[in-house]
């Protein structure tokens, strides 16, 4: 019962549900009038041949009236556009054109369907075309070409390479399924064969070999799966080998002398020559020495880079002694490990059977290196002595007297000459303290030992000694002597400053004096200080033991130079005196008490040989003059004798009637000639030069002896006219009497035209013709009683009688000697005397 209850109520339920859906789809689709439907899609082929347009299916709504159908999208106003068309009337969809797949795989459309009558809407349905893809592309390669290098000695199997190839069709289609093929390998060598896998890697079997390829040429084909046809590209992979050690080196000779003298190192003696049939310049070809043998390590061998030939060096002297013959063993073998590959057996596995061998991993076994003996002779030379020992230490007293025996060397010929015949020379002695017997080698003093000398160093004194042998050529060898000297008490106290300064004070001051002894301990300080003479009240010390001590200046003492002597004691009580000078001075003055000491002059070596080199460049310079002015090189002086030929005539006037010249013909006196003055010319111009000079004096005599007996009368009418006492008029009279009889004479040399003089003589004529002129110009402004400027004596009134004048005694004038060849020498200041001496003009 209840059963049939539930059931009645659930039928219920369904029956309202579905009435209410019906109610709610008519109520919705009375007021709009449209639907929405979605077709079956159609299929386009890809690339189509044709012919178009063609009819690609219809589209069916049925209507008890008349509709017009539209069509959007994709391939109609989307791109693809224009690819499709819609008949209006109809309902026919129409393909117009070419589709590519890759591009686009379907098509998405909108269809309409409109009332005619009033166009509304009437149906609207969404249509899909899915694009069916052809194999129309073939696989493409990402690269055209692919290329790589690969050594020789890899191992078969070794991946080489991967080519890959793309295919633009529909992904997991039959269209883009790529296949691989090696279609050819150039070359095609026995040894060697390559292949590819599905994924495009490339490996090859066998051994590969530098010397019958050194580059593989494969061409690569990609192929499709399509179903209809396939399509395919191809591409180039070029393959590298590169050579690797698989040539031993081979030694074929060798060159030089292999001959080397002991002792000489530096030297190529002999050179190993090698071939290698790797590639030159690699490192499979380059060759690698080794010697074995060499005990002291004499030998070295190096590879020449251009030949590969070994080069056979000794680095380390060889002694004849130890032997005449080295015996070696020199191997080669290359920078690169040395490997091996054959084929024994092709399968058609991956892999063939091969016999390798490999020396960097041992594997195969290990080859045997190439090497060949070879035996260096050793020429004996001569060696030099061997000292025995070379080096000696002694310890000795500074103070020993000379000629002590100090130390004997013993040097031996390894050549096995006698000893004997070894001579001993002294080497490296600064201070020159020691002497050594050429025979036996006994080291002796020559001079005191002193440890506080320069040379010595840390109480050290180092000497070398040579031995010299008699071979050809002579060898020298050398030993080294090294004294300690003992310090012995053999200096005194001495101070560091000899002169202090103190300020002036009423109080006691003080400042330090230090001493020093340049013997070590315990020969030296401390120092014990000992003030001697009259020091009480005056000075003192301040803790006289010590190395420094304070010297104390009471208040008594003045100011000025003090002189005190210090005792100073060593350690040992032996002392010495010394004098130290103490300046006070008041402080107050300056900012600090300057220490002024006595005078005295330091000339250091830098001094005196500036002074020396002084010296010789002014006697350089004085030898300099005396070749230049008494120099044999003849010169052309120029004279001429008519004046007029360079100056106008200008003595044509007549004698004025306010001048008369007295005429003194009958006075003059023929000129002298001194002997001694010509035999002083001939030395200095020559025999010929002094025969003109004296020659032409000759001629002018007369007329130089009128003119001295001109001015003496003017000279003895100046002194009357000025009382006798006039010394100086009567001096300059004199000289320019002189002078005017040189420039005379120097006139009369010149009548004679162009003569020829030294350089010596031109200067001396150029000296007297100028101090002629300077002479006749004085002699023109001071002639007695005639100047234009002259004026009377004026009178002036009467003072008395002289006599009566006791204070008016005449007061005498000492006359001091003057000789008048000091004239002579006045040089520039003769200017200054003229001037002086002349009267001034007169002013009209």
């Amino acid at each position: 019962m209840f059963d049939c209850i539930m059931r009645i109520i659930v039928i219920i339920l369904i029956v309202t549900l579905c009435l209410g859906i019906a109610n709610s789809d008519s109520s919705e689709s009375k007021p709009r009038q449209k639907r929405a439907w979605i077709i079956d899609s159609f299929t386009i082929e890809e690339e189509y041949p044709g012919p178009y347009p063609y009819t690609l299916g219809k589209i069916h709504v049925e209507r008890d009236y008349r509709v017009a159908f539209k069509l959007h999208g994709n391939g109609v106003d989307e791109d693809p556009k224009g690819l499709l068309e819609i008949d209006e009337t109809k309902g026919i969809i129409s393909v117009l054109g070419k589709v590519d797949y890759e591009k686009h795989q379907v098509l998405k459309l909108k269809f309409e369907a409109r009332n005619v009558s009033n166009q509304e809407l009437d149906t609207r349905l969404g249509v899909e075309i899915t694009i069916l893809d052809i194999n129309d592309h073939p696989p493409k390669f990402q690269l055209s070409v692919y290329e790589t290098d690969v050594e020789e000695s890899k191992e078969q199997g070794t991946y080489i390479i991967t080519v890959v190839a793309t295919d633009d069709d529909r992904p997991g289609s039959p269209n883009s399924t790529i296949q691989y093929r090696m279609v050819s390998v150039t070359p095609d060598t026995p040894n060697t064969e390559f292949y590819i896998q599905d994924s495009g890697r490339i490996s090859f079997k066998g051994c590969l070999e530098y010397e019958e390829a050194q580059k593989y040429t494969i061409v690569v084909e990609a192929k499709d799966g399509g179903e209809v046809k396939q399509l395919s590209s191809t591409s180039t992979v070029i393959i590298n080998v590169l050579d690797k050690n698989n040539h031993m080196p081979v030694i074929t000779g060798r060159s030089g002398t292999g001959r080397v003298k002991e002792r000489e190192s530096g030297l190529a003696i002999l050179r190993v020559h090698t071939t290698d049939e790797d590639s030159k310049g690699s490192a499979a070809w380059r060759a690698k020495y080794t010697i074995s043998g060499d005990k002291g390590e004499h030998f070295q061998i190096h590879t020449d880079p251009e030949t590969n030939d070994g080069i056979l060096t000794v680095v380390k002297p060889l002694d004849y002694e130890e032997g005449s013959e080295r015996h070696l063993s020199v191997t080669v073998e290359n920078e690169e490990p040395y490997f091996s590959c054959q084929v024994k057996r092709k399968t058609s596995t991956e892999k063939w059977v091969l016999n390798k061998i490999r020396a960097d991993t041992g594997k195969g076994g290990l080859p045997i290196p190439v090497s060949v003996n070879i035996t260096i002779t050793v020429e004996d030379v001569n060696d030099p002595p061997e000292f025995k020992p070379t080096q000696k230490e002694v310890m000795v007293d500074e103070d020993i007297m000379t000629g002590y025996l100090l130390e004997t060397f013993t040097s031996v010929d390894p050549d096995g000459g006698p000893t004997s015949e070894i001579e001993y020379v002294i080497g490296d002695d600064p201070a020159g303290w020691f002497h050594v017997d050429p025979k036996n080698c006994q080291i002796t003093t020559v001079k005191t030992l002193d440890r506080e000398s320069p040379y010595v160093v840390n109480g050290t004194y180092t000497v070398t000694i040579y031995s010299i042998d008699k071979g050809n050529p002579p060898m020298t060898s050398t030993a080294t002597l090294t004294i300690h000297l003992s310090d012995k008490n053999d200096n005194l106290p001495q101070l560091h400053m000899r002169t202090v300064s103190m300020c002036l004070s009423d109080e006691s001051t003080m400042t330090n004096i230090t001493a020093y002894d340049m013997d070590d301990a315990p020969f030296s300080g401390p120092f014990r200080f000992e003030l001697l003479g009259d020091v009480k009240g005056k000075w003192s010390l301040d803790s006289n033991y010590g190395t420094t001590v304070n010297l104390i200046k009471k208040g008594t003492v003045y100011s000025g130079h003090h002189q005190l002597q210090v005792k100073i004691y060593d350690q040992q009580g032996h002392y010495s005196l010394q004098n130290i000078s103490v300046i006070v001075c008041d402080c107050s003055i300056g900012t600090s008490c300057l220490v002024r000491g006595a005078p005295s002059t330091n000339v250091n070596s830098n001094a005196i040989g500036i002074v020396i080199v002084s010296l010789l460049l002014l006697l350089g310079c004085l030898m300099l003059v005396f070749l230049l002015t008494c120099g044999r090189e003849k010169f052309d002086f120029p004279f001429s004798n008519n004046s007029g030929d360079v100056l106008l005539t200008s003595n044509i006037e007549k004698p004025g009637t306010d001048c008369k010249v007295p005429d003194n013909s009958d006075r003059l006196l023929p000129l002298q000639v001194d002997h001694h003055q010509t035999d002083v010319c001939q030395s200095l111009y020559g025999q010929k030069a002094t025969m003109q000079y004296a020659s032409t004096f000759q001629q002018v005599g007369n007329q130089t002896s009128g003119y001295q007996n001109l001015y003496q009368n003017r000279e003895e009418q100046g002194y009357h006219l000025y009382g006798g006492t006039n010394s100086m008029y009567k001096r300059m009279t004199m000289q320019h009497t002189k002078s005017m009889t040189d420039r005379y004479q120097y006139k009369a040399l010149t009548l004679g035209g162009k003569h020829s003089f030294s350089k010596g003589g031109a200067f001396l004529l150029r000296k007297e013709a100028i101090t002629s002129l300077i002479y006749q110009r004085l002699s023109s402004i001071q002639t007695l009683r005639e100047e234009l400027c002259d004026y009377d004596p004026k009178v002036y009134a009467d003072e008395g009688d002289v006599a009566t004048q006791s204070e008016l005694d005449c007061i005498s004038m000492d006359e001091e000697e003057f000789a008048p060849d000091d004239f002579l020498n006045l040089g520039p200041r003769f200017i200054t005397l003229a001037t002086i001496c002349s009267p001034k003009p007169a002013l009209h």
